[in-house]
């Protein structure tokens, strides 16, 4: 049987993830739900790690995205280690967007690979599709797709480097729009270096709702990753908090963070499954020396709109 929580309204304290079993090391996961009904979770790392699962309890390794790897990661990743992936089905075909990068630089490229059933191995690649050099302010790394309510494609990412940004999508090419190549800004803090990271835009109702990360990931124990959300109209922004402060502004109404073993909370995104949307993301373990491994809460929504896990 599936994962399955009790929907409540908002605790006082964060929930602790839901129970899940197997193989569940993993950093940056994106999971989704096949055709067929199995669930095919990946993450960072090695070719964009694969597990599988039936019930979404018990996970399973099962190789990675990439057999083969791309000769253009070499460019921007001198050990050709993909980060981030994420993957959604559109038009009767998988899709997997990641980022090719190496920790500390914002000389970055988003990808994109496509499949006919998701699994691992079975990815072709398509290439880059946006990349920021440098000389940039910001850095293309964790990218996110958004289809909107009409029809729009848009791919939020960012970053290290000024926050949160997104493009429009060509839905035939699954590259950025050529008629539309404006880079719109979603999110950032008012400190140095204004880092916001792996943002997901889920839209629910009619409203459309920016989750991110803040503060440091990477550390073990020592992470201070937590998860925020703020909500607009509009796929492009402004996303404003519960208490009405712009994500531009450092606004961020605070999802998940870090409580008790469960430390650091983060690289999240949205599954929307047979009984709801599926908050999945990594944390901490502050009780096996740090390890990062999977998290997974349903989201509930409170009477005034908000989103929360539990």
């Amino acid at each position: 049987m599936l994962l399955t929580f009790t929907a409540a309204e908002p605790a006082a304290a964060y929930p602790d993830p839901g129970y899940v079993t197997g193989d569940i090391t993993v950093h940056d996961p994106s999971m989704v739900r096949t055709t067929s009904g199995q669930y095919v979770l990946y993450s960072t790392h090695n070719g964009l790690e694969a597990r599988t699962s039936s019930d979404r309890i018990t996970f399973t390794r099962a190789g990675s995205a990439f057999t083969a790897l791309p000769s253009w990661w070499s460019g921007y990743s001198s050990g050709k280690d993909p980060w981030a992936p994420d993957v959604s089905y559109h038009n009767g075909k998988y899709l997997m967007y990641y980022a090719v990068s190496s920790f500390g630089s914002n000389k970055s490229a988003i990808g994109l690979a496509v499949s006919s059933t998701g699994l691992p191995g079975s990815w072709s690649d398509s290439g880059v599709v946006y990349s920021s050099a440098t000389s940039d302010d910001y850095n293309a790394i964790d990218p996110s797709l958004l289809v909107d309510s009409s029809g729009r494609w848009w791919l939020s990412f960012g970053s290290y480097w000024t926050g949160v940004y997104s493009i429009r999508i060509d839905p035939a090419t699954g590259k950025q729009l050529a008629s539309d190549t404006a880079r719109h800004h979603l999110a950032t803090r008012p400190d140095s270096p204004y880092a916001v990271e792996a943002p997901y835009i889920l839209q629910h109702g009619s409203s459309y709702y920016l989750f991110a990360s803040y503060d440091a990931c990477c550390a073990g124990t020592s992470s201070t990753y937590k998860i925020k959300v703020g909500r607009a109209s509009s796929p492009t922004g402004p996303f404003y908090d519960r208490n009405g402060t712009d994500m531009l502004n450092g606004g961020g109404t605070l999802v998940l963070a870090t409580h008790g073993r469960y430390i650091g909370p983060g690289g999240q995104s949205v599954l929307h499954d047979t009984d709801g949307d599926l908050l999945v993301y990594h944390y901490y373990d502050g009780n096996d020396s740090g390890t990062p491994k999977l998290g997974v809460n349903l989201l509930g929504w409170d009477s005034a709109g908000w989103p929360y896990a539990y």
